[in-house]
């Protein structure tokens, strides 16, 4: 399922068992980005296609499957401009960014945001013109990445930075863990009719075995329990899951973290 924005063309590229890489283009270029190309056949298949060159590669964080397939993107179509983290395992990159930096790629401007807790070097691309984040492993509908390298206080200052943008902003994951997502939302805020709506959407969306993203930011602050820490509700079942009071939004994070480590 493809989702436009005046002249621009998304289209998320399955890959693997869950994974998605986005395909960014503009209708009247005959080039196309793609963010996390973990899989470069893919890639190449999309190509071939649209018969439109890849031009540029977007990566937001060293995990194999956002990045295993670059090197054989390099060699089927030459040298590319591959954007990443400046702190970033993946040697790969050519282009380092970090914090405030801003790309121009296609014609379009990104913003990079720094949103360690998944792994340290996550980033994450924002374009404001159009109202589009590409935020890897670290927000997904109704949940949020694991935390491998970070700790759990800084994912949950990442999110709470992802939050801060427009609410209308249309957020990009890498995965589709919306129904597992949704099905541990519900335990945690069951009497929310935001949520089971989302439940309900996503299930028939998912039998037609279409692609449940993105998702707006304002449906994540009505359905996620994960950038919802100062719900009653929400709280309430952290509380119930760790047996005390937990008087920080930073634990409350952590207790759904780790409640949800183990769902």
């Amino acid at each position: 399922m493809q989702t436009t924005a005046s002249n621009l063309i998304i289209t998320p590229l399955p890959a693997f068992d869950d994974n998605y890489i986005w395909s960014i283009e503009d209708v009247q270029s005959d080039s196309f980005i793609v963010v996390d190309p973990g899989d470069a056949q893919v890639v190449i298949n999309h190509s071939s296609r649209t018969q439109k060159n890849l031009c540029a590669i977007l990566v937001t964080h060293h995990h194999a499957d956002h990045t295993g397939g670059i090197a054989e993107l390099v060699n089927h179509f030459g040298n590319l401009p591959i954007y990443g983290p400046v702190s970033s395992p993946y040697k790969g990159v050519t282009h380092q960014v970090k914090e405030d930096d801003t790309l121009d790629v296609l014609g379009f401007t990104f913003n990079v945001i720094e949103i360690p807790g998944h792994t340290l070097d996550h980033i994450a691309y924002y374009n404001d013109q159009q109202g589009l984040l590409f935020c890897g492993d670290t927000l997904f509908l109704a949940g949020c990445g694991r935390v491998f390298e970070g700790t759990d206080h800084q994912m949950h200052q990442s999110l709470n930075k992802i939050m801060a943008l427009p609410a209308m902003t249309k957020a990009y994951p890498t995965h589709e863990y919306s129904l597992a997502n949704l099905k541990f939302a519900m335990v945690v805020d069951g009497d929310n009719g935001a949520l089971k709506l989302a439940q309900e959407m996503c299930q028939e969306i998912r039998a037609e075995n279409e692609v449940t993203l993105p998702t707006r930011l304002a449906q994540e602050l009505a359905i996620n329990p994960f950038v919802r820490t100062h719900d009653r509700a929400v709280i309430a079942s952290a509380e119930s899951f760790k047996r005390r009071e937990l008087p920080q939004s930073s634990e409350v994070f952590a207790a759904l973290r780790e409640w949800k480590n183990s769902f």
